[in-house]
């Protein structure tokens, strides 16, 4: 798994653009940042094919209103040595970086500004998966950092909603894209990868975290 080069961001001239307020898609309380697709299709269809063979996926495990589920959405959970993720209930162990995953990382951190020393992957395999209303504000994760997400496979709708005003905003995530959400966006807005029956392709995000 070897990424091209990344291209400028479409909306600005520096390879970094980390907290650009110009370009952010939220009115306020955060900063959401999205480049469009920074590999060609080409390379993400390569990319894609890596991961989905490559990846040690798993079903994820969750307790929602009490119930425990086994999702049909596939996860895994890369990072750092020591670095472990809890959320629902449940403390992941994670796995090592591929070196395909490390150059990944490498290309977001270039793109963002940021250092991240860890990532949650989700398998989506159609369109009748997907993520309810949800934000990533776990202890376990540096407040107000950069959470850089990497897209392969189908294009998915992505919105966000305002905890307090219920206010929303959608994009269409493509394939090859790098979405980057940070300072406040977690603790404001909730987001969510609604289902749909217009896909019926994978899709797999990459969603780089710094933890504490």
């Amino acid at each position: 798994m070897t990424p091209e080069t990344p291209k400028p961001w479409k909306l600005s001239e520096m390879d970094l653009f980390g907290a650009d307020t110009e370009s952010n898609l939220l009115p306020h309380g955060g900063i959401v940042n999205y480049a469009g697709f920074i590999f060609s299709a080409e390379e993400s269809a390569r990319i894609l094919e890596e991961l989905l063979t490559e990846v040690p996926w798993r079903n994820d495990e969750v307790v929602m209103f009490g119930k425990y589920i086994v999702t049909a959405r596939k996860v895994a959970w890369v990072a750092d040595e020591g670095v472990a993720y809890a959320y629902s209930g449940k403390s992941r162990a994670p796995v090592a970086w591929t070196e395909g995953l490390r150059r990944l990382k490498a290309v977001a951190e270039k793109c963002t500004g940021s250092v991240y020393n860890s990532c949650l992957l989700n398998l989506y395999h159609d369109g009748s998966e997907g993520m309810g209303w949800h934000c990533d504000d776990e202890r376990s994760i540096v407040p107000q950092s950069s959470i850089a997400c990497l897209s392969f496979g189908a294009v998915r709708k992505f919105s966000f909603k305002h905890k307090r005003t219920k206010e929303t905003v959608s994009l269409e995530l493509e394939n090859g894209s790098l979405l980057d959400m940070r300072d406040g966006t977690q603790e404001n807005w909730h987001h969510q990868l609604p289902k749909t029956k217009k896909v019926s392709e994978p899709r797999i995000s990459l969603t780089f975290r710094r933890m504490g």
